[in-house]
C-alpha cells in the first residue's frame, strides 16, 4: 500500500523536548517540525491517502509539479499581475523577510525525512513548501495570533495531532502572556472556515498565480475574517514588542560572547 512510510509511531518525550525549546524562543521554527513530526502518528498517511484518490491530488501528481521551484522565481513572480496571488506572495515574503527556502531549512533542522516513494516526497514537500501561500489566501499574519489562526485553519481540514498540540499550546501561552488579546473566537472563526473552505492542500497553486486573489478566495471559499481582523492590531503590536525584546537579547548574548 502506497504512502505506508508516513505511518509513525508517537514519541512524546521527542515532542516534548522540542516544545521546551520552542516556548524560549518561537522563531525556532525547526522545533514546530520536531513536533508534529514526532505526533503525526498515522495523520500524514491518511492525508496522504486522502490527496491521491482526490480530482486535485491526482492532478498534482501526474504533473510532478515542484511547488517549490515556482515560488523560488522571484522574477516569475513579479511578472503576476498586481493584486494576483503570485504578487501579493511575493509582497508578503519581500515585508516578513522570508523567502521559500527557509521552510526547507527548517524542515531539514527539524528532521524532516528524505521519503523513498516519489508520489510521497511530492505530497510532504508540498504540505511544507505551501504555508506561506495559506498566509496569502486567509488573510493571516506573521504575528503569533495569526499563525495560529492558520494552524488552526489548516488543521480542521488535516485533523494532525501535532497541529492540534501546537495550537492548544500557542492558546494557552497567548492567554497567559497577553490576556488582553482576544485568541479563541478568532481561532473558532479559523476552525469555521478551515471546514468549509475547498481542501487546500489538493490546490493547484501553480495555476492560481496570476489569477486575482479575490478570485481565489472566491474558488477556495474563503471568506473573510472579521474577528480576527478586530484583534489584529493588538496581536501585531504584541509581536513588535515580542521582536525588540527578541533582538534585544540576541544583542546582549553576543556581545557577552565577544567579551
Amino acid at each position: 500500500m502506497k504512502g505506508l512510510e508516513l505511518k509513525r509511531s508517537i514519541r512524546l518525550r521527542e515532542a516534548f523536548a522540542a516544545m521546551k525549546t520552542l516556548l524560549k524562543d518561537k522563531e525556532d521554527t525547526a522545533q514546530v517540525f520536531r513536533i508534529v513530526d514526532a505526533l503525526a502518528g498515522n495523520s500524514y498517511f491518511r492525508q496522504f491517502k486522502r490527496f491521491a484518490s482526490s480530482e486535485g491530488g491526482k492532478r498534482i501528481l501526474a504533473s510532478r509539479s515542484s511547488l517549490l521551484e515556482h515560488l523560488r522565481d522571484r522574477e516569475r513572480l513579479a511578472r503576476c499581475p498586481p493584486g494576483s496571488l503570485g504578487r501579493r506572495y511575493l509582497e508578503f515574503v519581500y515585508d516578513e523577510g522570508l523567502s521559500a527556502d527557509g521552510l526547507v531549512s527548517a524542515s531539514e533542522q527539524g528532521g524532516l525525512r528524505a521519503f523513498t516513494d516519489p508520489d510521497v516526497a511530492l505530497f510532504r514537500n508540498r504540505m511544507r513548501d505551501s504555508h506561506d501561500l495559506y498566509h496569502v489566501v486567509t488573510g493571516y499574519g506573521r504575528d503569533g495570533l495569526g499563525e495560529l489562526c492558520v494552524l488552526t485553519l489548516g488543521n480542521a481540514q488535516a485533523h494532525s495531532h501535532g497541529i492540534a498540540f501546537l495550537t492548544l499550546l500557542g492558546l494557552a501561552k497567548s492567554r497567559r502572556e497577553a490576556p488582553e488579546m482576544p485568541v479563541l473566537g478568532p481561532m473558532i472563526e479559523a476552525w469555521r472556515r478551515g471546514r468549509a473552505a475547498r481542501r487546500l492542500s489538493e490546490t493547484y497553486w501553480e495555476e492560481l498565480l496570476d489569477r486575482p486573489l479575490d478570485e481565489v478566495h472566491a474558488l477556495l471559499r474563503l471568506p473573510q475574517a472579521p474577528r480576527y481582523r478586530a484583534a489584529e492590531p493588538i496581536a501585531k503590536r504584541i509581536e513588535v514588542e515580542f521582536q525588540v525584546r527578541r533582538e534585544l537579547s540576541l544583542s546582549l548574548q553576543k556581545d557577552a560572547a565577544s567579551a
